[in-house]
Order: C-alpha cells, then sequence, then structure tokens
C-alpha cells in the first residue's frame, strides 16, 4: 500500500470514528436523523412559506390598492398614508415580544389565532369609507401581524439544529416575501380587469379576495399547525423522542426538551452586543425592503406612462429575483456554515442598487436598480434573523432574539414611510440617499458582528470565561445559554 493511500485511509478512519463518537454521544442514529428532517421539511416549508406570504400580501396591499385609487376614494392628502402605514409598524413593534412569550406557552394555536385575525382585517378594509376605519384597520392589522414571523422562527428553532436554521428560515422568510410581492400584484393586476362586486370596485376587491383566501387558511391551521417537538401530534413517539434529542444535541447543557421558566432577567439578557448589532442592521436595511415593497408600485409608476394593471405587473421581476437570489443565498449558507458572507454581499448589492437610483434619471437603470434593491433586501432581512436566532440560548432568549429583531427591526420600516414623502416624488433623490446611507450602515454593522465573533470566541477557547461557571446550581446552568463558556457563536 502506498503511502498516499495509508494516508487516505486513516483520514477515512479518522472521519469514521468521529462520525460513530457524535452518533453515541448524542444517542442519535444518523438515517432516522435525515428521514425525520425531511418529514420536517415537508411540513414546514410549504405551510410556512404559506403563512408569511399571506401575512406579507395583507401588509402590502395597500401600496397596491394606493395605485387603484385608494387615497382619492378616502379623501386622503399629502402625508396622510405614511401616517397610515406609521400606525401600523408602531403597533407591530409593540405587539412582536409579547405575542412570542405568549407563544411559547400556549403553542402553535396564537398562530392560527393571527392569521384569522390579520384575515379578518384584511377583509374589513374592504369596506372602510374613511381615513379613519383606514386607520383602525391599521391598528389591528399590526397587532396580529406582529408576532407572526417571529413565530414561525420560533417554532422551527425548536425542531431544527443551528446549522440547520439558516436554510429553512432562508428559504421561507425569504421567499415568502419575494414571491407575495409578485404574487401579490399579478393578483391586484388581474382584480383591476374582471368587474366590480357592487360596492366593492377597484381597490376594495385587492382588500376583500386577500382577506378571504386569508381566513380560509388561518381556519384551516387551527387543525393543521403543528405543535411543540414535546407534545406534537405529526410526529409518533420515536420521532419524538429524536425531535427532542436533536434539540438537545444543540445545547451546552442538556435539558431534554424542556422550556424553562420565563424570567426578567432572561428577557434582558437576551440584548447581548450579538441581538443589538442584528437588531441595529434589521432596521436599516429594513427602511430599503419594506420601503420598497410598500413604494415599489409608486416607484415604478414615475417611471414611465403606464396603466394602473401595467405598472402592477411591473412589480412582478424584481420580487422573483428576489425569490431566486435567497434561494441561492440560504443553500451557500447552510453549505459553509457561514452567515456574514451571504449577508454583507447582499448587502452590498442593495448599496448598489441606490448608488444607480440616487445617481441616474434613466429610467431603465432605475428599474434594474429596482431589482438590485429587492434581491438583496430578500436575502439580507432572513439572514439576520438567523444569525441573532442562531446565536441566542436557552428557549426563552430565543424567542426573545427572534421576536427583537423582527419587531424592533421594523423601525427601520416607519423610518422608511417618512423617507419617501410626496414632495420628493418622482425621483424621491433625498429618500433614496437616506437610505443608501442606511444600507451602508447596515453592511459595516454585519462586519463589526463577524470580528465581534471571532474575538468572543477565541477567548472562550483560551478558556477566559470558564470563571461563569464557578458556584452555578444545575438550574442557572441551564439558564446560562449563550454565556455559558462552552457555547460558541456561529459566523
Amino acid at each position: 500500500m502506498s503511502d498516499k493511500q495509508s494516508s487516505e485511509l486513516e483520514v477515512e478512519k479518522g472521519s469514521l470514528e468521529e462520525t460513530i463518537d457524535k452518533v453515541e454521544a448524542d444517542g442519535i442514529d444518523p438515517v432516522a436523523e435525515q428521514k425525520l428532517v425531511k418529514k420536517l421539511d415537508w411540513v414546514f416549508l410549504p405551510l410556512f412559506t404559506v403563512i408569511y406570504g399571506l401575512n406579507y400580501i395583507d401588509r402590502t396591499a395597500i401600496g397596491n390598492a394606493r395605485v387603484a385609487g385608494l387615497e382619492k376614494d378616502l379623501g386622503m392628502h399629502g402625508t396622510d398614508l405614511n401616517k397610515a402605514l406609521t400606525v401600523f409598524y408602531v403597533f407591530y413593534i409593540l405587539a412582536d415580544i409579547p405575542s412570542n412569550l405568549l407563544l411559547k406557552h400556549f403553542g402553535s394555536l396564537l398562530i392560527a389565532i393571527l392569521v384569522v385575525g390579520f384575515g379578518l382585517v384584511s377583509l374589513a378594509s374592504a369596506f372602510v369609507t374613511s381615513y379613519a376605519g383606514l386607520i383602525a384597520t391599521r391598528v389591528f392589522l399590526g397587532i396580529f401581524e406582529g408576532g407572526t414571523l417571529s413565530g414561525l422562527i420560533y417554532i422551527l428553532a425548536r425542531y431544527y439544529r443551528r446549522k440547520e436554521l439558516v436554510l429553512r428560515i432562508g428559504l421561507f422568510n425569504g421567499i415568502a416575501p419575494a414571491l407575495s410581492g409578485a404574487f401579490g400584484g399579478l393578483l391586484a393586476s388581474g382584480l383591476l380587469r374582471i368587474g366590480d362586486f357592487g360596492y366593492i370596485a377597484r381597490w376594495r376587491k385587492i382588500f376583500l379576495i386577500e382577506g378571504v383566501i386569508t381566513v380560509a387558511f388561518g381556519i384551516a391551521l387551527f387543525w393543521i399547525a403543528p405543535d411543540d417537538p414535546t407534545v406534537s401530534k405529526m410526529l409518533n413517539e420515536e420521532e419524538r423522542k429524536l425531535a427532542i434529542a436533536r434539540i438537545d444535541a444543540d445545547q451546552v447543557v442538556k435539558n431534554q426538551g424542556r422550556k424553562e421558566k420565563t424570567s426578567w432577567a432572561l428577557i434582558v439578557h437576551s440584548f447581548n452586543i450579538i441581538t443589538v448589532g442584528c437588531i441595529v442592521s434589521f432596521v436599516t436595511l429594513n427602511m430599503s425592503f419594506q420601503g420598497m415593497s410598500l413604494f415599489l408600485p409608486t416607484v415604478i409608476n414615475s417611471l414611465g406612462t403606464y396603466t394602473t394593471v401595467q405598472v402592477q405587473l411591473r412589480t412582478v421581476p424584481p420580487f422573483l429575483a428576489g425569490a431566486g437570489w435567497v434561494a441561492l443565498n440560504s443553500y451557500f449558507s447552510y453549505k459553509i456554515r457561514m452567515r456574514c458572507i451571504p449577508l454583507v454581499s447582499s448587502v452590498f448589492i442593495v448599496v448598489v442598487g441606490y448608488i444607480i437610483a440616487v445617481t441616474t434619471k434613466d429610467t431603465q437603470a432605475r428599474y434594474a436598480a429596482c431589482h438590485l434593491m429587492v434581491m438583496g433586501g430578500c436575502v439580507g432581512g432572513p439572514m439576520l434573523i438567523v444569525w441573532g436566532t442562531d446565536n441566542a440560548a436557552p428557549d426563552t432568549m430565543r424567542a426573545v432574539v427572534s421576536a427583537a429583531i423582527c419587531g424592533i427591526g421594523a423601525l427601520g420600516s416607519i423610518i422608511a414611510v417618512w423617507t419617501y414623502i410626496p414632495s420628493d416624488a418622482p425621483d424621491y433623490r433625498t429618500g433614496n440617499s437616506i437610505v443608501l446611507a442606511a444600507v451602508t450602515c447596515s453592511c459595516l454593522v454585519a462586519i463589526g458582528i463577524t470580528f465581534y465573533i471571532k474575538w468572543e470566541n477565541a477567548k472562550r477557547d483560551r478558556g477566559e470565561r470558564d470563571h461563569r461557571l464557578e458556584g452555578k446550581t444545575q438550574e442557572e446552568l441551564e439558564q446560562m445559554g449563550y454565556r455559558h463558556p462552552r457555547f460558541r457563536y456561529q459566523i
């Protein structure tokens, strides 16, 4: 046997021994685990994509309704629409963390209630006759939609390992808005081409049909929404044991899938440097993505002489490009087990898009810039949420962090609402310049988080955090989570 063959055999033998040791240490059969993960994927990914897709469509339908005559029919002027959008995001932010803490205790029944709730609000929006009525619907839409995304992420974090989470969240959280933006434009253009339903005319049809679809699906969720792995009816007894073992395998201190008691200390400790960095980066990036989602029909309308239907159809290609880009980057991040590279590169694409928007008046170039903004935003948002959730432990902190990044991050949406004001039309040069500065900041913060993680992991490798274990009880060890010296942050 040659030296090369002998060396290869030793490497193979070493890899096999590592695999055997890992299986024995975790008590997990890799074949059974692979089968379970496939089952989870077939349940969660289609279901959660539809849930968040409906959430996103109902939230952004007001943008399509605007170009179909909403403001004129309700007697709105100036910044009235901006105020209505702001009200939604204020209540969205307030609802997010409390909703996730309720979900932790009451299970996925809450998700079904939220979906039915925002579906009914969308339905009611078709019948508003005044600006005050529109404001009322935006208040309740914010309350019901506030905990939906963070709730779905929290549920996934109870089933998937840290290394697996990025692909799943990236796909449903990245693709759902992209496809929803495309579908919303197609649906709106189709509804505007068909006859009115008596009083339900023009923009009212958009809210009515989208609301009916959402309510119907929400009702079905009372029976099909998956619950916590410790009690889930979609798993048999062996699968439940395996699911819990998988949760334990990712924990520094094993607790058989138990949820620790929620405390103020855990909530406060959730806001560490990484969480705060992800929130800041999400806020600044959200100024771009939510701004484009809400105002894309208006921006496109300013690029040429288009009919209302043509405007709606031209919103579709940017979101389809975003869906493809987020799928590619989610898979890439999963394979290399890194979040920073796809995140920073995608945010840089957004920066390029805004540079084009600010520096040229060419309509084709500005439309191409819209594609870059949506593509990069589709990746950046989900990647930041995954990054923060990946690096949060124990269970309460995961619930708080996933909600905080989504909820507090919505401040970027409020800023975006007041960045794109009517007086800045049609080029929105001032607005685009402000958002350009914001997304540049988002990129720099993400780079800063990367260096901090490398620094902190190195300190733990050298044993410089081991003193934290001194005098701790078993309960205190379980609640240390990410602060445990053996916990390693993911880059």
